[in-house]
């Protein structure tokens, strides 16, 4: 009886600690994170729009890529303009690529001329494992009702090349473009392309 009941006591703190990842078409995970003015951000406080939460990492030449080239920011403007929330992920952990004080982070936004609604820390990587995110840039689409309904490469074509964005299939345009005119995303996920993500272990 004593082992069954340290047995019971072990799992029960095993299950306390485990991150559930995010499932497509299933209610996205609510998260707090703070952002670079820092205030604290909810994804619950957008229920009823539309969120797209982008990871990232200025370092990684994938991201590079689609910043260079201001495909990120042409995304990030197109949708916040139609009042989706653009939310910038950076899991990077302390001492890691792609870390950065939230001054450095206004900086990057300023000069690259990015238009995220925010843009949020998650230096432990709690929110990061959550979602499952495994890359920079790894993208997710929730829907108003707040469903998942993408998570993925951000476009068809692997590469850090920015010459492969105009041949590239754009996940999350396509995403959006089905899911605003009612319908579904044809791809609902995809495997994400970049640098892994610089989590803490």
């Amino acid at each position: 009886m004593k082992t069954k009941g340290l047995i019971t006591l072990a799992c029960a703190a095993l299950l306390s600690t485990q991150v559930f990842a995010a499932k497509v078409d299933k209610a996205a995970p609510d998260f707090t994170l703070q952002n670079s003015l820092g205030e604290q951000v909810s994804l619950s406080d957008y229920a009823g729009k539309y969120v797209v939460l982008e990871w990232t990492n200025h370092q990684c030449p994938y991201v590079v890529k689609h910043y260079g080239s201001d495909n990120m920011q042409g995304l990030q403007e197109k949708y916040t303009e139609d009042d989706v929330v653009w939310l910038s992920i950076i899991s990077s952990a302390p001492g890691k690529q792609g870390y950065v004080e939230a001054s450095e982070a206004n900086e990057l936004t300023k000069s690259r001329n990015a238009k995220p609604s925010h843009v949020l820390f998650d230096p432990d990587g709690t929110v990061g494992k959550m979602y499952a995110a495994k890359t920079t840039p790894h993208m997710y689409i929730i829907d108003p009702e707040g469903d998942l309904r993408y998570a993925g490469a951000i476009d068809s074509i692997k590469s850090a090349n920015p010459a492969d964005i105009p041949k590239a299939t754009n996940y999350v345009v396509a995403g959006m473009d089905a899911l605003q005119a009612g319908g579904s995303p044809e791809k609902k996920l995809t495997p994400p392309y970049g640098c892994s993500i610089k989590y803490k272990s």
